[in-house]
């Protein structure tokens, strides 16, 4: 059966949208590949798994990341202005896990999961990703409960070829 909603204006915008739960349901059916993004710097080391990740352009190479505003990585990341978007391979879900809170560890302790190394922003590349973009924010803004990072990308570390860790239907999956 196939489900569908009028939904009223947005007194904000005078837009129509969807409710946010039938949104949330429609995005967990689109699959979609699992990351950590990661950062380091004067705001300290912090981390969080991400799908909300996109590219923009190739020229210069750059890619979107969302983080919600009340992120305890958000502050950091947008002080440091850099980070690492390392793509996660299936082997890797233990650390997807860790990263989206679904453990104990908490901030820091949370890198001492999988193997690290820095790449030229100084943000934490994980060794067995299947790449890691190291980036530099080059905008930033905050859209509803989101912040919307724009990364210009200055260092490409391409990892070995495995199977991808994705998430669909609030699942892992192995593609």
């Amino acid at each position: 059966m196939l489900k569908s909603q009028a939904t009223p204006n947005s007194a904000a915008t005078g837009a129509t949208g969807p409710d946010a739960v039938l949104f949330r349901e429609g995005m967990s059916r689109a699959a979609a590949a699992v990351h950590v993004v990661t950062t380091d710097g004067s705001a300290g080391r912090a981390g969080f798994t991400a799908t909300a990740v996109t590219p923009v352009t190739d020229s210069p190479a750059s890619l979107l990341v969302c983080i919600n505003t009340a992120s305890r990585s958000a502050q950091a990341l947008l002080a440091n202005r850099v980070f690492c978007v390392n793509t996660l391979s299936a082997a890797d879900l233990a650390l997807a896990d860790v990263f989206a809170g679904r453990s104990s560890l908490q901030g820091q302790e949370r890198f001492t999961i999988g193997q690290w190394e820095k790449l030229e922003t100084g943000s934490p590349a994980l060794t067995t990703s299947l790449v890691a973009f190291d980036c530099r924010i080059s905008d930033a803004r905050v859209v509803a409960t989101h912040h919307v990072i724009i990364g210009e990308i200055v260092r490409i570390r391409l990892g070995e070829m495995k199977p991808t860790l994705i998430y669909q239907g609030r699942h892992y999956h192995k593609l």
